[in-house]
């Protein structure tokens, strides 16, 4: 029997409730943000420390190897398997504030922004701050003794966890923040906490050994155990626990952890000192290092090239003629204004005595210094980005002494020119010693592997050649794994060897990460790209978009939906038909029917995609055509159909709810869940008919929503357009009315559509004739683009943009076609021609997903902060996944993309709940029983004239 199917035999004797031997789930969950790939036999997700006690007993029974997986941001290999791969992310993301902020306790699933997000308020935050913040998970940060641009080794993780609630692979659970967590680990595994104060006596008396350690740990390093901990610590507990940061998952497993956490400096300015070598540059870092700044991060004349592709590439580098050119971007931070112009003052001196090859100055300007940072964060967007398809993004960060960061500097250089490596840049965290560099290679190809090998052989020389350490950040994972006894030497490898033996000693805990004998396994299961979509191909598989995805818990997420179609177009090059059957089958509901297609996963992408966008082409390639060829026919009725889409309602709100769900019921059963929407009891009677009307003094032109039309005002009497409610349209013309804006509205706008509805099910003809018609009844309106579009549903602003950005690669005169939300328009045009008499009490705001990618958010605060001084956005807020009808058509898309924002806003009552959008407010409305407005409704009441 193969390893294999050994694997699998044993798999299937765990918990089916539990795991998931589903191809597409075992497929999705393989790729992580490395350049390993293993599929697992089965993927776990348990609910609690409890249910991981009772895998990994289960696991040492049955000899079944175990990796854990959380955020799937890791770079070195270490969170993939081909046994059992355990979801530590779904059901872990518990975080309690303490002390007043001064401590945290979080559980592994959690992200490092959404933990910082609850810190904010108490102006605390986590010492670590790795750049995949958005994304990477406490586990992966304590997996990975994770530190980051600011940190260095003073505040990183294994600084500043103070206990953890750790799951051994025997299936012990200890709180190590127990006063009795000592004793109760030499009761409960004897031979573990005699065998690590044996192991602490070992090294201490060698002087060798605590010299290389003292040396490797004064530096960020992450290769190998943390043994420094028998030399930091006394008691079997603390070693163990600081043993287990940093051990990759090999070791056990972190239910829980406290931190203490840092003091955030909100006051900060930033700088770009531009050298005229590498030499000058490195040369100045021990007095920059010394006053004080908390980032100094350095760009070498490669990566600068690469900046100055950037359209907000700043003055300094944008005219440069780069050579041999190197810059630090540096930072200054202070508690308040005062602490940051001290630091500023102290600092003028060494700045004014620097060479340097262009102006420096630093700024407070949130606008420019975001510029600057862009500069050195787009560098890996850049790069990546523009990767030939098929090839893998390397990113990988070693660590030296200050006094060799240049030489190292230039030797990695000549070693990228030596083994052909073309836009290979460095960059990184100076002040540490620190560096990155990034690769781009494709390991189909026998010939550029034999390259990889070659250059890791030089690298290691290199790095080791000047006392560093092959792994600074990222963690020793498979990558590094096999140079880990190099770096230490015979002696302390057995150490880290006798550690595994001791708490592993099945050694059945992620093996193959983090100690490896056999000297090439880090060129062993290395992933490959098949090149499958245009959308999509640039992706490295980061995985930065999925906390952002609404579908994330219910089905896939928008790095799954490309993983998968390179796993169905990788089973199809082999000739494995069935497999990728199988997966196209699983594909239609898990990665196209529950996508809400909401472009929210561009926010957070760094290479800039939108999942959405390959979605949308597949419903399209699969549309129903009897389906396709009725919404053709709406495009050009369409008028007609919104006006019976809300008579239906209203008919529907005058039977019991369970007669009109019923009905729909049959029809889904019928014609598919895919057509037939299902009705809900949070649905309104209709709306109101479009109506035309013209004013020679307009300064806009108005289009109003059509789902004005179809959904009626929420607090209508019965939700019809009779009763007090005004609905989006009306409260933005009485508005502009009342601050005397003039408005038009074009003629036949009954039947126009911001396409929405046709994109995102794929039916491209009826798109294509809304398109048309929109499109040139809004260009004669505006006099040819002389005057804004204003809407009033965020997303249908978003739709206008599309069609018009689609259509002018066609059709050049839409391009001067503008458009405003309804929005944006009251905070620039009207609201500071009001006078607030009826203010609320408090709010409850929901930001939605086009709001977001209009930037129309801080109007949005702005807005509701006229009318009351209590607005509430939870920090869990994300896209409600309505989507138009996507809500409807898939109700438990819409509940699972809710269910913990909405336990957060109703931990209290608010006088108002509003948003921006009438089906995200349905979504809302839905999820929380409470009824959400339109923003501009609530200022429209609170505004009105007094008398």
């Amino acid at each position: 029997m193969t390893a294999t199917a050994a694997a699998t035999s044993l798999i299937d004797q765990l918990d089916p409730e539990t795991v998931s031997t589903r191809d597409l789930d075992r497929r999705a969950m393989a790729h992580d943000a490395s350049h390993y790939l293993l599929i697992p036999q089965g993927v776990a997700t348990p609910r609690s420390a409890d249910d991981v006690g009772r895998l990994l007993r289960r696991s040492r029974e049955l000899g079944l190897p175990a990796t854990f997986r959380s955020g799937g941001t890791s770079l070195s290999g270490q969170a993939v398997s081909d046994s059992l791969l355990i979801n530590t992310r779904q059901h872990f993301r518990g975080i309690e504030v303490l002390d007043g902020g001064a401590r945290v306790r979080v559980q592994p699933g959690a992200t490092v922004r959404s933990v910082n997000a609850r810190l904010a308020a108490f102006g605390r935050k986590l010492g670590p701050d790795p750049a995949s913040e958005i994304a990477c998970t406490v586990g992966g940060v304590i997996a990975n003794n994770s530190s980051g641009m600011a940190c260095g080794t003073e505040f990183n993780t294994y600084r500043t966890l103070e206990s953890m609630v750790l799951v051994l692979p025997s299936g012990t659970v200890i709180d190590t923040g127990d006063a009795d967590a000592d004793a109760r680990l030499r009761a409960l595994e004897p031979d573990l906490h005699e065998g690590l104060l044996r192991l602490r006596r070992r090294v201490a008396g060698n002087a060798d050994s605590v010299r290389i350690i003292t040396s490797l740990f004064s530096m960020k390093n992450t290769m190998g155990y943390g043994i420094n901990a028998f030399l930091d610590f006394e008691r079997a507990v603390d070693i163990l626990t600081h043993l287990l940061i940093g051990s990759e998952g090999t070791l056990g497993f972190v239910a829980e952890a406290v931190f203490r956490t840092v003091e955030v400096k909100p006051a900060v300015a930033t700088g770009l000192l531009v050298f005229n070598t590498l030499d000058a540059a490195t040369a100045a870092l021990p007095d920059l290092v010394a006053s004080g700044l908390a980032t100094i991060e350095l760009m070498d004349a490669a990566a600068l090239k690469v900046a100055q592709l950037a359209a907000d590439a700043p003055p300094a580098i944008r005219s440069l003629p780069v050579r041999g050119h190197t810059a630090l971007l540096v930072e200054h931070q202070g508690a308040d204004a005062a602490e940051l112009s001290s630091r500023r003052q102290d600092s003028e001196p060494l700045f004014g005595s620097l060479d340097l090859a262009a102006p420096f100055a630093l700024t407070t300007d949130p606008k420019d210094r975001a510029a600057l940072w862009h500069v050195r964060k787009g560098l890996y967007t850049t790069v990546a980005g523009a990767r030939p398809s098929g090839t893998n993004a390397l990113l990988e960060d070693i660590v030296v002494p200050v006094p060799a960061l240049a030489d190292t500097c230039s030797e990695l250089t000549r070693l990228f020119t030596e083994h052909r490596y073309e836009d290979s840049v460095i960059f990184g965290h100076a002040k540490d010693g620190n560096v990155h560099f990034m690769l781009n290679e494709r390991f189909d190809d026998p010939d550029q592997l034999l390259r990889y090998q070659a250059f890791t052989d030089d690298m290691v020389d290199l790095v080791l050649g000047a006392g560093g350490s092959l792994k600074a950040e990222h963690g020793t994972g498979r990558i590094m794994a096999p140079f880990v006894r190099r770096q230490y030497g015979d002696e302390l490898y057995e150490v880290m060897q006798e550690i595994k033996r001791l708490i592993d000693p099945a050694h059945l805990l992620n093996p193959g990460v983090l100690l490896a004998d056999e000297p090439l396994s880090y060129i062993e299961n290395l992933k490959v790209a098949p090149t499958v979509e245009e959308e999509v191909d640039r992706c490295v598989e980061c995985g930065y978009c999925e906390p952002v995805c609404p579908s994330k818990d219910i089905t896939l997420t928008p790095r799954q939906r490309i993983v998968l179609r390179r796993e169905i177009a990788a089973a199809e090059q082999r000739g494995d038909d069935a497999l990728a059957t199988r997966l196209r089958k699983d594909y239609d509901y898990d990665g196209v029917q529950t996508c809400a297609a909401d472009g929210m996963c561009v926010t957070a992408c760094p290479v800039l995609i939108n999942t959405g966008d390959l979605v949308r082409r597949l419903r399209q390639e699969n549309a129903n055509t009897v389906a396709a060829a009725g919404w053709s026919v709406a495009a050009d009725r369409w008028g007609a159909v919104t006006a019976g889409g809300g008579l239906a309602l209203t008919v529907a709100k005058t039977v019991p709810a369970p007669l009109a769900k019923a009905a729909t019921a049959v029809g889904r059963a019928v014609l598919g869940a895919e057509t037939v929407p299902a009705y809900d009891a949070v649905l309104p009677a209709g709306g109101s008919k479009r109506r035309s009307r013209q004013d020679p003094d307009s300064v806009a032109v108005f289009f109003p929503a059509c789902i004005g039309t179809m959904f009626g005002p929420a607090d209508a009497p019965g939700g019809g357009p009779g009763g007090s409610a005004k609905g989006s349209a009306q409260a933005f013309l009485d508005l502009c009315e009342r601050a005397g804006v003039a408005l038009t509205i074009p003629e036949g706008i009954d039947s126009l559509c911001c396409g929405t509805p046709w994109k995102s099910k794929g039916f491209s003809e009826g798109y294509a004739a809304m398109s048309v018609k929109v499109l040139d009844r809004l260009y004669e309106a505006s006099g040819q683009g002389s005057l804004p579009v204003v809407c009033d549903a965020a997303s249908c602003t978003e739709g206008l943009e599309t069609m018009k950005r689609l259509a002018a690669e066609s059709a050049e005169r839409y391009a001067g076609l503008r458009f405003v939300d309804s929005v944006e328009f009251v905070h620039q045009h009207v609201l500071g021609r009001l006078t607030v008499s009826a203010p609320v009490a408090s709010m409850a705001l929901h930001p939605t997903c086009s709001s977001t990618q209009l930037c129309t958010n801080d109007a949005l605060m702005e807005i509701a902060r006229t009318v009351t001084g209590d607005v509430f956005v939870p920090l869990n807020w994300g896209c409600c996944a309505f989507a138009g009808d996507r809500g409807l058509l898939h109700p438990e898309l819409t509940d699972s993309a809710t269910r913990t924002q909405a336990a957060e806003i109703n931990e209290r009552d608010y006088e108002a709940y509003a948003s921006t959008n009438r089906t995200c407010e349905l979504g809302m409305s839905k999820a929380t029983g409470r009824s959400y407005r339109h923003l501009l409704e609530i200022l429209e009441e609170a505004t009105r004239p007094v008398g």
